[in-house]
């Protein structure tokens, strides 16, 4: 059997994202907690392979 289309981890990793940039769009965020924001999400998508 070959390797999953799509797997619970990669399901995962999207559903943190999402979160991530939902929390970011809020707007009510102290620049501090913007940045850690910013720079999370940037992490997230060079593990997925998005950048």
């Amino acid at each position: 059997m070959g390797k999953p289309l799509y797997t619970c981890s990669e399901y995962r990793e999207e559903m943190i994202l999402l979160a991530l940039r939902r929390r970011l769009e809020n707007g009510r965020l102290n620049e501090e907690e913007r940045n850690r924001l910013i720079k999370e999400i940037k992490e997230l998508e060079k593990q997925m392979g998005m950048t």
